[in-house]
């Protein structure tokens, strides 16, 4: 597990804590997706410029690349021998959208591009709503290919957090 990919079912499921928790646990640098998508002032990046700093991430030996993006789905998986999936439930991922709103007001998370003060409107929680359920069918499509490339390739899908303390305290185990 040295290439590993972070996704999830939706904004608020916990894909940038998680992959920072992995990533100390593993001591392999972690790559938020959003810190290249979002320019200062939450101007979005040139779908080139984005596709190539990813291109330059997935050439090393190790990563965690956290972010869904499908856009570029196909190009982190190819390389990816590890699929981490977070899907717990909307309310779960809708509350923490809202906790995380008002812990970070007039802030800029670290995981985000530089100047993009925390925001919440009513087209991201739309956005959340209505994409919940559709992502998690095409999640289901985009592992079955994903295991297709082979055996190497592992997919590990965590649903609660009982489920997701379960697996650190597992590479905690390994790791003694």
């Amino acid at each position: 597990m040295k290439k590993i990919m972070v996704v999830g079912v939706s904004a608020g499921v916990g894909k940038s804590t998680f992959a920072k928790r992995l990533g100390e646990r593993l001591d392999i640098p972690v790559h938020h997706l959003d810190r290249h998508f979002w320019k200062p002032g939450w101007v979005q990046a040139a779908p080139e410029e984005f596709r190539g700093a990813q291109e330059e991430i997935v050439k090393h030996n190790q990563w965690i690349i956290e972010g869904n993006y499908t856009a570029t789905y196909d190009m982190r998986a190819e390389q990816a021998d590890t699929i981490i999936y977070l899907e717990l439930p909307r309310y779960v991922c809708l509350y923490r959208v809202f906790k995380r709103f008002l812990k970070n007001i007039g802030r800029t998370r670290p995981d985000l591009g530089t100047d993009c003060k925390e925001k919440l409107d009513w087209a991201f929680l739309k956005f959340i709503w209505t994409t919940y359920h559709p992502r998690k069918v095409n999640m289901k499509k985009r592992f079955a290919a994903f295991q297709s490339h082979g055996d190497e390739k592992t997919i590990i899908e965590l649903k609660n957090k009982k489920e997701i303390e379960a697996y650190f305290q597992s590479i905690d185990k390994v790791k003694k």
